[in-house]
């Protein structure tokens, strides 16, 4: 008999292909997702080694090692007189101090297969005192072909003149960058060693040389061969590739418990809907070992289907999608065949979808024919729990908090020197996983209540609303069961959302200090900024907005009732810039005591100066430099640094009291326009500004603000799409809900289509019912979301504020209902198209 019911079952689900992949659909995506992250892995570790290594192929053997003292440049010409070798060039990077900036002056050939740059214009240099530039590096520092400068670097004690030959066209162009051969280079700065060799050998003797090598090259000094230096480079990339795929596989883990969450839920309705069918069977003498077995086995059926489906699908995408990249101008490395990963996952997509189907299983084998005969849908329609799970759900939700007033108690005070985050963070992670738990076991009885709220609206729309909100609230266990699986994809997303905007907070705070302006005039040790620069630039008005001087000194001790504060040897660095007049620095947000009151006699320091010195808002103390003294009063405490990394912000006239500079030692200034253009002009205008001045270079901060807003908007983006793979797998799960629900309620459908309700009416209905789900997902994963992403930053240590982005949480709410009441509009849509006559003709 066993056997009978197993082949039975397994026949039918066989004969229904379309109902088995769509009870499997969660199955099927998370099989795409985590193939996909196998192939998309692949895919980048092979672009990794194919074009992140700096060293040329052609390159055939390499000397030297950054672990190891780096070869003399003597070295480099015993090194050229070897037989077989055909090239050898020497690498090296010194940065130079060119015409008040700096730029990265590299060793390169410029011409031949060891060369990572190309000429455009003008000619190569070929003698010391000479270089060639990016084009960026012209627009930016105005070193046209032709131009003659002076600069320092290398062993270099005095300025000497440099002359810019050509332009080249390089791998990566930041503005700062310059080339020649590595004799002029060495010859220019003194240089008497370089970092390392890399050379060409005839064909066919390499070996050869490598070991003609031994007797030339010092003992200690390594020689590898090129293919093996590129392979660690490579390696080296790859290796930060499979760390950040390690943070994907997270995610990815958290998709695929979403998936069985959804797989389960929907196999509770294939069963309640079957069960005439099973209660038949039990009549004619199917035990219930029997109908778990070919339950079970039905569900590996289904996983399998599901597996497979979505391996193949992956497997597409990822061969066709490098070549259309490619053909798009995009260089990426096709993947290769991985069928050890493929049959992993479809393995494991048959142990998700059995492990999923038992519980449903032993709970539809448990009914007796009786019961099952006497209407299809009373598992399904039950409304409570028993007690054991709502002792369960009781008992997580007292862990959870536990967990998180353990985590609350590890929080950074505003004194901690040190902390470590690690231990809060897995408490948090701990109180997570036990609510989420929680609100899987209690969820039945908490959709009541969410569900009164939110359907109100609805109720009092008319026929329709009331109809909707009957349907979801007939059916909590399975309410329950859907919505949790989006509110764990909102509350994720939510975090990010609020962990993003706080860690914007303080990246703005930090970077509005660090680089308050757009550009920075600074003069070296001992040098000032003359007051004609100054008045140049703010006569610049078309290419800067603006122009701030400041001065600067680092030897200010700060001491009360004659005792010195702090543990500076030196001093505290100390600034009058004026706040007032950066617009980027006019709001700073204050730990302690108020911006506002600054002033004469009055001083505002920065976080860490004031946890050293143990002041305070409103604290008197007595700022000294030299013998010169000024009493002050703590006006106000920054949260972090003080601005250009001061510790501390003065009055100009205090700081004129302890012996400050008479001249300024620096300015800022912010571009007239945005954009790379404007910031060209901008520097173009300051380099006229300076002049003949000696002792000034030029920092382009606003590069700085791109670069770190740039990696926080990655990050916050990239874990933002990784965490909707869970509502992705949501949205499939209430669509696949409402299809099963559908085929679940013909006769109800079928009723109200004969007592009057149109099509129209009937597709709204179950469109609103869909949408639903997702209002009660939302609703609690923003009540988990919000208070656990205000904790995970606390747990950080970022001294971030509480923020509470309302737009984007907003937006995410109706996104989340949209696409929930999205997923449930075919299967209104095939709903509707069944006709009263054969939808009252349907046995339930």
């Amino acid at each position: 008999m066993r056997a009978t019911v197993l082949r039975t079952q397994v026949i039918a689900a066989a004969r229904r292909p379309g109902r088995l992949i769509l009870t499997g659909l969660a199955v099927l995506v998370a099989s795409f997702v985590v193939f996909g992250v196998v192939l998309a892995q692949d895919i980048t570790e092979r672009t990794a080694r194919d074009t992140l290594s700096d060293t040329p192929a052609a390159t055939d053997l390499v000397i030297g090692d950054p672990e190891q003292p780096p070869p003399a440049l003597t070295a480099l010409h015993a090194v050229r007189a070897v037989p077989g070798v055909v090239e050898a060039v020497g690498r090296v990077t010194i940065g130079v101090s060119v015409g008040g900036g700096y730029v990265n002056l590299q060793a390169d050939p410029g011409t031949g297969p060891l060369a990572t740059v190309r000429l455009v214009q003008g000619s190569y240099p070929d003698r010391p005192g000479e270089i060639a530039v990016s084009p960026r590096t012209v627009e930016r520092m105005g070193l046209t072909v032709g131009t003659v400068t002076t600069g320092r670097g290398g062993e270099l004690g005095t300025e000497t003149p440099l002359t810019v030959t050509g332009v080249v066209d390089t791998p990566a162009d930041d503005g700062a960058n310059a080339y020649a051969p590595d004799d002029v280079v060495a010859g220019w700065a003194h240089l008497s060693s370089v970092e390392r060799i890399d050379l060409r050998a005839a064909p066919g003797a390499t070996q050869t040389v490598r070991q003609r090598l031994t007797t030339t090259v010092p003992a200690g000094v390594p020689v590898r061969s090129g293919a093996e230096v590129r392979d660690t480079e490579a390696d080296a990339a790859a290796e930060q590739v499979g760390r950040l795929f390690a943070l994907v596989g997270m995610f990815v883990g958290i998709a695929v418990a979403a998936a069985a969450l959804v797989v389960t839920s929907t196999f509770r309705i294939v069963f309640a809907q079957r069960m005439q069918h099973l209660a038949l069977l039990r009549a004619v003498g199917a035990g219930r070992g029997a109908l778990v077995g070919a339950l079970t086995a039905e569900g590996a059926l289904t996983g399998l289907v599901a597996g497979v489906v979505g391996v193949a699908a992956a497997l597409a995408v990822g061969q066709a999608l490098p070549p259309l990249l490619r053909a798009l101008g995009t260089v990426v490395s096709s993947p290769g065949l991985p069928l050890t990963a493929a049959v992993a996952v479809v393995v494991g997509a048959v142990v998700l979808t059995v492990a999923a189907v038992l519980a449903p299983a032993f709970s539809a084998a448990r009914v007796s024919p009786l019961e099952a005969l006497r209407a299809a849908s009373v598992t399904a329609g039950r409304r409570g729990i028993g007690p054991a799970r709502l002792v369960f759900g009781v008992l997580l939700v007292l862990g959870a908090l536990l967990a998180g007033v353990a985590a609350v108690r590890r929080m950074p005070t505003p004194d901690a020197e040190s902390y470590d985050p690690m231990a809060g963070l897995l408490l948090l992670v701990a109180s997570g996983a036990l609510a989420f738990f929680a609100l899987v076991a209690l969820g039945p009885l908490l959709v009541r209540p969410v569900l009164a709220v939110a359907g109100w609206p609805l109720r009092q729309l008319g026929a329709l609303g009331r109809l909707a909100v009957s349907g979801i609230g007939g059916t909590p266990r399975r309410a329950a069961a859907v919505s949790v699986v989006v509110a764990l994809g909102v509350t994720l997303i939510s975090g990010v959302i609020i962990g993003g905007a706080s860690m914007r907070v303080v990246a703005d705070r930090d970077l509005a200090l660090s680089a308050p302006a757009d550009f920075e005039v600074a003069s070296s040790e001992g040098a000032s900024l003359p007051v004609a620069v100054l008045a140049r630039a703010r006569t610049t008005s078309a290419a800067l907005a603006r122009a701030v001087p400041y001065r600067m000194v680092h030897d200010v001790a700060l001491s009360r009732d004659g005792k010195r504060l702090g543990d500076a040897e030196v001093g505290f660095s100390t600034t009058d810039l004026d706040l007032s007049a950066l617009p980027t620095l006019a709001d700073l947000p204050v730990a302690q005591g108020s911006l506002a009151d600054r002033g004469p006699g009055r001083v505002v320091l920065g976080d860490q100066v004031a946890r050293v010195t143990g002041l305070r808002a409103g604290d008197t103390v007595t700022l000294g430099r030299d013998t010169s003294t000024v009493e002050v009063r703590v006006a106000a405490v920054l949260p972090g640094r003080g601005p250009l990394y001061a510790g501390i912000l003065a009055n100009r006239a205090d700081l004129d009291r302890i012996g400050g500079p008479t001249a300024y030692t620096g300015l800022l200034a912010d571009a007239a326009r945005t954009g790379e253009d404007g910031r060209t002009a901008g520097v173009r205008a300051l380099r006229q500004a300076i002049g003949t001045a000696a002792g000034l270079h030029i920092s382009v901060l606003a590069d700085e603000r791109d670069r770190n807003d740039a990696v926080l908007s990655a990050l916050v983006w990239i874990t933002a799409g990784l965490v909707g793979l869970t509502v992705l797998i949501a949205v499939v799960g209430v669509g696949s809900t409402t299809a099963l629900s559908v085929v679940e309620r013909v006769r109800e459908s079928g009723l109200l289509r004969a007592v009057g309700l149109s099509r129209a009416g009937l597709r709204t209905m179950l469109t609103v019912e869909s949408g639903l789900y997702g209002v009660i997902g939302a609703t609690f994963g923003l009540l988990l979301g919000v208070p656990y992403a205000w904790l995970a930053v606390r747990a950080l240590g970022l001294d971030a504020p509480l923020t509470l982005p309302v737009l984007p949480l907003v937006g995410l709410f109706a996104a989340l209902v949209g696409l929930t009441a999205l997923a449930g509009v075919l299967p209104a849509r095939r709903a509707a198209r069944v006709s009263p006559v054969a939808a009252l003709g349907v046995e339930g």
